[in-house]
């Protein structure tokens, strides 16, 4: 845990107390292991992050905090108790929006972006392959196009449940049907993406929603992959797809986010939570695999 002193608000931001933030456990895990290629220490800097990788820095992107108003905003901004944050950025959570949900509005963020890369269409047959919290989050989007067939994949048979929640199909790699028309992948493992090959049918597109740091996985494309004329896009919420570029603002894009959230369903993917004071002696708990999004409470 480390202080620091704030002085005064620069021009244009204001003073915020935290209420919560939201663990982004797959992300948060590669920085904490200082698993950040060389070649991505610019890409992979949070908006309001401190310090300078590989490590220590201060991260997180995920923060509900209250102005001196009472007012609730969500803010990309790391764990920390009291900072200020540019006023723009600042975006209201709606009163029908938890605090404690609303820290899922960055993933969720993250889960519009990936639909408006893979452009779904009624009555295909989609997987989502990997149950985290940005994978679930998608899978939940996707569901709601008309007549889709959705199948959630995932190697832990525990999140059979939370994809039921959603409207989905589970099944376990093994499992996963073939001749999906789109496939997102969000497992973040070589294994995962072998797989959305070999399950994607003629001409199939696989959106790659997963970031592995600096690992390199080996994929099959000399086998059926031109053949089967696939394609893999990559989807990272750095950059909005190219359909919605544009069109829609920074503030817009978490507005939407944080208006889905307002369905209580999301509550499932929250885990914790834990107190601020705590966090150092808990992150390594929380950053193990196979957890969802950990809430952190900074009000005893």
């Amino acid at each position: 845990m480390r202080e620091e002193s704030l002085g005064e608000t620069p021009p244009g931001a204001i003073r915020l107390r935290a209420l919560a933030s939201g663990v982004s456990r797959g992300t948060e895990a590669l920085v904490f292991m200082g698993r950040v290629p060389v070649g991505q220490y610019e890409a992979m800097r949070a908006p309001l992050m401190g310090g300078s990788f590989p490590f220590p820095v201060k991260y997180g992107y995920a923060a509900v905090a209250e102005r001196a108003d009472g007012q609730r905003v969500f803010v990309l901004h790391p764990h920390q108790d009291v900072f200020d944050a540019p006023e723009a950025m600042c975006i209201p959570v709606p009163e029908a929006v938890p605090t404690h949900r609303a820290v899922l509005a960055a993933n969720m963020e993250t889960a519009l972006n990936i639909c408006w890369d893979a452009a779904p269409l009624a009555g295909e047959r989609i997987a989502v392959i990997g149950a985290g919290v940005v994978g679930l989050l998608t899978a939940s989007l996707l569901a709601r196009m008309p007549a889709t067939d959705v199948t959630v994949v995932d190697i832990d048979p525990r999140r059979e449940a939370l994809a039921a929640r959603f409207g989905c199909a589970f099944a376990a790699p093994g499992e996963a049907p073939g001749e999906q028309e789109l496939i997102v992948h969000a497992s973040a493992s070589e294994a995962g993406l072998r797989l959305a090959l070999d399950r994607a049918a003629f001409e199939g597109r696989i959106v790659e929603a997963s970031w592995y740091g600096d690992a390199a996985p080996s994929v099959p494309l000399g086998e059926a992959f031109h053949a089967r004329r696939l394609r893999i896009v990559a989807s990272q919420v750095g950059a909005v797809a190219p359909a919605m570029r544009g069109r829609r603002s920074f503030a817009e894009r978490l507005g939407t986010a944080l208006a889905l959230l307002e369905n209580p369903v999301y509550d499932a993917l929250l885990e914790g939570p834990t107190r601020f004071r705590d966090l150092p002696a808990a992150m390594p708990g929380i950053l193990a695999a196979g957890g969802l999004c950990h809430v952190v409470r900074y009000e005893d």
